[in-house]
């Protein structure tokens, strides 16, 4: 069998060519760096929230996954962690805080209490806060311990290696919609709660449980 060489002057190689090289997409390459420099956003409000605060200290290292620059500017920040109950009266506080944030964004929902109301099945609790914003990953527990919150930020990495530009785009556009109703509503003279409540009658007619 011949030896191909190279070398050889007939492939008309070049020098930058003869280097070591791989090929990617770039989405592939993004979402890499993206995961990698999450600035998490604490959104605390209850016992989850002191649960959460451990999860910074030297025996758990929150660090490893390139989160341990938390930021409460929303404007510095693209990631979410909903810790607690979240009553009706702070959910368009939540809206307002989560359409600040850097894009993309992601929103992960710690605790029972966050993800569907918990024990308190009230007029006043919001039950479950993807009624009102995207959320990415949900963690059971009440509260869940350190470990599961590591638990959900390598699900929510995992799902960011495999998430298109479009998809994450399109999600957030269905948000940025229901910005624009309540804002119309609350032209009207609604106050931000009056309207969220007309946005979920709106949606409970239409057979669906979330206004965005």
């Amino acid at each position: 069998m011949e030896t191909l060489d190279m070398n050889s002057p007939m492939l008309n190689t070049t020098e930058e060519i003869r280097e070591p090289w791989l090929t990617t997409k770039l989405e592939m390459i993004v979402n890499w760096g993206r995961k990698n420099s999450l600035w998490p956003l604490p959104f605390g409000v209850a016992c989850c929230a002191i649960e959460f605060m451990s999860l910074m200290t030297c025996r758990y290292d929150f660090s490893r996954f390139g989160a341990e620059a938390m930021r409460f500017s929303p404007r510095q920040s693209d990631l979410m962690l909903v810790l607690g109950t979240i009553t009706n009266k702070q959910a368009a506080v939540l809206r307002r805080i989560f359409a600040q944030m850097s894009e993309p964004k992601w929103v992960i929902s710690v605790g029972a209490c966050a993800s569907s109301g918990g024990v308190y099945r009230t007029y006043a609790t919001l039950q479950g806060i993807d009624r009102v914003i995207p959320v990415d990953v949900y963690i059971p527990g009440c509260p869940p311990r350190p470990e599961a919150i590591i638990k959900g930020t390598i699900e929510l990495q995992e799902k960011m290696m495999k998430e298109g530009f479009k998809a994450r785009a399109a999600n957030l556009d269905l948000f940025y919609k229901s910005m624009e109703r309540q804002q119309t509503l609350e032209e009207t003279g609604m106050t931000s709660q009056q309207a969220l409540q007309l946005m979920f009658r709106e949606a409970a007619a239409a057979g669906q449980s979330r206004i965005w």
